[in-house]
């Protein structure tokens, strides 16, 4: 296993849509491995593949809870689709590994039904609430190339945008 690099913002593959998975083999099981050693290690709730540079319909979704001595745990889904949602959740304070040291309140579904394949191959449909909600539409917004910022009115989005460029041209 190994922890990969997570790209950031302004990265453009961030805003592309993802590959469907067509084969659930020995490279993907190998992908979801170490996008779970890095989403432990960022640490984050979820991590999509695209976010590790990887352009595929994969996400990984941390279920550890907060307790310290806790063993950790997770689960993968891989073409994950949102078919019903509703509700309404809303989530303060939402961050995003890819877009970092930015937090905002978001407004989600509280409900969802995800239909997706586990990491075998396997048909699996899930049905979320309240914050576990948050984390796949989340999630699979980045496999539509959908950042969280874009949830966000045109203000606080280019408040953000603005100061990455700011940041960039330092760096430079």
């Amino acid at each position: 296993m190994a922890i990969l690099d997570i790209i950031t913002y302004p990265d453009p593959l961030l805003l592309k849509p993802s590959e469907t998975v067509t084969d659930v083999n020995d490279e993907i099981q190998t992908l979801i491995e170490d996008m779970a050693e890095t989403m432990f290690d960022a640490p984050g709730s979820g991590l999509a593949a695209v976010q590790v540079g990887v352009n595929k319909r994969i996400i990984v979704v941390n279920t550890t809870g907060n307790l310290e001595n806790e063993e950790k745990s997770w689960y993968a889904l891989i073409n994950p689709e949102i078919v019903e949602k509703d509700g309404v959740y809303v989530s303060e304070e939402e961050g995003c590994l890819s877009v970092p040291e930015f937090r905002a309140t978001v407004k989600r579904a509280s409900r969802v039904v995800v239909k997706a394949l586990d990491r075998k191959g396997e048909p699996v449909t899930m049905e979320l609430n309240g914050f576990h909600a948050v984390i796949l539409q989340h999630e699979i917004d980045h496999l539509n190339g959908i950042l969280f910022i874009d949830h966000l009115s045109v203000l606080k989005r280019n408040l953000y945008k603005t100061k990455v460029k700011k940041q960039m041209k330092k760096s430079a």
